[in-house]
Parts: structure tokens; sequence; C-alpha cells
């Protein structure tokens, strides 16, 4: 005998379809808020409309309406408009409450496997980029990176990274601090750092090691500071540094998905 379906049953199911669904007018709208975020900058009403991909008169009831939410606010004086309040609040509670570093450690183990070698995750330290999790790929390298570690700021895809994106007045003290004060001088150290910022990768080709490369990527948070560096290790043979390479490719949308879920501009990432 076929079971009867109860009312909560029913209520269930229609909630369930509600919530694949979704409701159209909302996702509509939300294409204005995402084109005042991808701007960076207050919009004309023509300008947001066009951006949104809708006409001024569709766009203005959804801009009254987010208006009243604190989503959005119109300059009194050019009549352009900006984030709101409402979403200021919300950026910084959503700043508040995602860890970069937790989020980046659940992302290692996958990238490790796809890319083949050793990836790790690093953060600035007292005096320098420190090592913060580890994860060996499917053939270890025979190196002595673990958790806890310092990062060279000349020698490692890592501390390139943090080289490259830092203050320069911090990258100065840290390179005396490790040994190395005479790197801030040398035209070719400026040359490489140029070059990281330019691809927003870094490369090395056996500097630490014979036999050995990495690379490393950076991760910005939400006010387009750099957060930390994600890097990937491995045997010449089996870590393609090319930057047009599908290893390269790998890590650099890995650190733009983290930055773009920190936060970090669109620009940024």
């Amino acid at each position: 005998m076929p079971r009867m379906l109860n009312p909560s049953d029913e209520q269930a199911g229609t909630a369930g379809a509600r919530t694949s669904r979704g409701i159209q007018s909302v996702e509509v709208g939300g294409q204005l808020l995402k084109a005042l975020v991808r701007s960076g900058r207050r919009m004309a009403l023509k300008d947001l409309a066009r951006e949104a991909g809708m006409t001024p008169a569709k766009a203005h009831p959804y801009l009254v309406s987010f208006g009243k939410l604190g989503l959005i606010e119109q300059d009194p004086v050019s009549g352009h408009y900006g984030l709101g309040q409402l979403a200021v609040q919300l950026g910084l509670i959503s700043l508040q409450q995602v860890d970069p570093v937790r989020l980046t450690i659940a992302e290692l183990p996958a990238l490790a496997q796809a890319l083949g070698v050793t990836v790790s995750a690093a953060v600035w330290g007292g005096s320098g980029p420190i090592i913060v999790r580890v994860e060996e790929g499917p053939r270890a390298v025979n190196v002595s990176m673990r958790h806890g570690i310092p990062a060279s700021l000349r020698h490692t895809g890592t501390g390139k990274v943090f080289a490259a994106y830092m203050p320069s007045e911090v990258v100065q003290a840290a390179l005396a601090s490790q040994g190395e004060p005479q790197a801030w001088e040398d035209p070719a150290f400026h040359k490489e750092l140029l070059r990281i910022r330019d691809l927003g990768l870094s490369q090395v080709n056996e500097e630490l090691m014979p036999g050995i490369r990495a690379m490393a990527v950076p991760v910005f948070d939400g006010f387009g500071r750099l957060a930390l560096a994600i890097a990937a290790m491995g045997p010449s043979a089996q870590l393609d540094l090319s930057p047009e390479g599908w290893q390269a490719a790998t890590l650099r949308e890995l650190g733009r998905r983290v930055s773009l879920r920190l936060g970090a501009p669109e620009r940024a990432a």
C-alpha cells in the first residue's frame, strides 16, 4: 500500500524545490551588486545598469530596494551609486569569519595530488616567511621542508613571493636578519621581483639543491594585502617552471580562488 504524504512531507519537498530553484528577481538584482564590486567605485545609473546587463528603468527599482536595506547608497551630490553601510558590515564580518590559513590548508592535499609534487603554505612571521603546512606529493622530496621552519627570501619560491609583495622596508629588515642584507642592493634580485609581480608567480630552478625546482604564488586578503604564499616543489623532471604550463596555471588558479574567497578584489586576485 503506498505511503500517504503528510503535510510536513509536502512542505519539506516544496522547500527543497524552492532552495534549488532560487528566486530569479534576487539573482537579477544581485548583478547590480556584482557590477559595483567589479568596478570598485561609485557609478552613474546608466553605467551601472549597462554593466549589470539591464536597462536603467529596470535597474532603478532594485537600487531603491537595496538602498532601503542599506546594501546600496546614492551620493547626494553626484547621484552615483555605491555600496552601502550594510554591504560594508557584511564584508567586514565575512573577513573576520574566514581564516586564510585554514582555508588554504584544506586545499593542499588535492593540489599535491594534482601537481604530483610536494606543496606548502607559508605566512609572514616575525622576521620572514614561516612554513605552516607541508603536503607531500605522490613522491616525497628529500629536502628539509617541514612545518615551522623559515623560508629564505632570496633562494626559495615562497620567500621570493613575500619579497615581491611585502613593503620594501620590511623585506630589507628580514633580509638582514637572514644574513643577506646585500641582496637588496642586487639589481638582478629587483629584476626578479618585478618579474614575479608581472607573472604572479615565482620560479626557483635548482638554487637550493641540484635537481630540485620550486614555484610559488601569492594569496591576497580582502584589503589587497599579501596573506600567504602557496608553493610547489619537486624534482626538476616533474615540475615544469614555464609560466604557461599546466602546473603553473593550476597553482595560480588556486591562489586566485583562495584570494577571492578571502574577499580580495578581482584585479588583485
